[in-house]
């Protein structure tokens, strides 16, 4: 299984992990669309790429919005 794990800390502060399954993720850009904050970014081979995880609340549009349940954001 290729997955992108993206789990950062900002300023001590823990930010939420997202988690992007490659072998699901055929590039569609939802996630990128939806994204009330703008986390995410075309990344290389346009996969989605976390950016700003700073932004992120966790509110799980991307998870939700996925239509290959791709993504998951843990808190």
């Amino acid at each position: 299984m290729s997955s992108v794990v993206f789990d950062f800390t900002h300023g001590g502060v823990f930010m939420p992990m997202i988690i992007i399954n490659q072998n699901y993720c055929k590039k569609c850009g939802i996630c990128i669309a939806f994204c009330p904050k703008q986390v995410f970014i075309p990344g290389q081979k346009d996969y989605p790429q976390v950016q700003y995880v700073e932004k992120c609340t966790a509110c799980k549009l991307c998870v939700f919005r996925c239509p290959d349940f791709a993504l998951e954001v843990r808190e």
